[in-house]
């Protein structure tokens, strides 16, 4: 009898030993896949928009770039109520007083001017229209994976070009602005 007591806690030991090795494999797992979450990176840009051609509007723009999508955020005051284009500019320079030292719209492409995804072209600098409300205020976001952060490619990474609100609407066709008025405001994407 004592040997098969002794048998039977020589068992129990040895089953709970492989119990115990199987947890830690996966311990080691979970860790993985943590340092794997972590290599993850987001990146942010943040732009302050700047009153041009004796307008009030102003604002700020934030890029953010996470597992190869950009979200650009515009939140504009001080605009006339209505729509307002907003497109992204081929320089960071917003030293001109009309914004006009900004160049035109950023299209690395060469494609006509149009609505952002549009089957007919569009530059990459179209982001389109956005509607203010009777306080002046209006804000727009757009996502994509069409532009980068940083990335060094010319056909898509944002910084060193500017963003511009305008006075107009973006008509979507006309040749090469969309017929969207002055330059009310102006903000270089700079790191």
């Amino acid at each position: 009898m004592l040997t098969m007591c002794t048998l039977l806690f020589g068992t129990s030991c040895k089953n709970d030993k492989k119990d115990t090795t199987t947890i830690d494999e996966s311990t080691e797992m979970t860790d993985s896949q943590m340092v794997q979450e972590e290599v993850t990176e987001m990146k942010k840009v943040q732009v302050a928009l700047e009153s041009r051609s004796n307008s009030t509007a102003k604002g700020n723009v934030v890029f953010t770039e996470e597992n190869g999508t950009v979200t650009m955020t515009a939140v504009v005051e001080g605009l006339k109520e209505g729509t307002h284009a907003i497109h992204i500019h081929e320089k960071a320079d917003c030293s001109a007083a009309d914004g006009t030292s900004a160049g035109g719209h950023w299209n690395p492409t060469n494609q006509p001017h149009g609505k952002w995804g549009s089957s007919d072209g569009y530059h990459k600098g179209d982001i389109g229209n956005m509607e203010a409300d009777a306080d002046g205020n209006a804000t727009v976001t757009i996502t994509t994976d069409e532009w980068c952060i940083g990335c060094g490619d010319s056909n898509k990474d944002v910084l060193g070009h500017a963003i511009i609100v305008h006075d107009g609407t973006d008509d979507f066709k006309t040749q090469p602005t969309g017929d969207a008025g002055g330059r009310i405001s102006c903000g270089g994407i700079i790191q």
